[in-house]
């Protein structure tokens, strides 16, 4: 649908853009919830596969399909951050970190610390509209 907005009253437009957001809300949900069912039922034969390649003591299995690996994957995380932190800095292990500034967190820092900017900081401010339900 093309809209010639600049004919258009700023009223309309306001009118076409909720029914848009409806739509596209609609088929997110559909989507999000077919996508999962599939997930889910990707899960489930991942499961039979492991153990069954467990059970017959293979770590790799070639089909007409495609190849199944059996490996193992470590994941890391802690339920202490403070002291994961502490141990952080005292190690000077900063790339046990990922690579990413927690965005309202920074925002705070600079709003209470405005001359302290870390080096090499970018930053980009963009006007955005926001259209909201209107309140009954």
């Amino acid at each position: 649908m093309e809209v010639e907005t600049e004919t258009v009253p700023l009223e309309k437009l306001v009118k076409i853009y909720r029914k848009i957001k409806e739509r596209v809300d609609t088929l997110t949900k559909e989507y999000d919830t077919q996508l999962e069912e599939l997930k889910a039922q990707q899960e489930e034969i991942k499961f039979a596969l492991k153990d069954m390649m467990k059970s017959g003591g293979v770590s790799s299995l070639k089909t007409a399909y495609g190849t199944v690996s059996l490996i193992n994957k470590t994941k890391y995380s802690t339920n202490d951050w403070d002291s994961f932190k502490t141990f952080v800095v005292e190690n000077h292990a900063v790339d046990l970190l990922e690579k990413r500034i927690a965005q309202s967190n920074m925002a705070q820092f600079l709003a209470e610390n405005p001359g302290a900017v870390p080096p090499g900081l970018n930053s980009i401010t963009e006007y955005e509209i926001r259209i909201t339900k209107p309140s009954n």
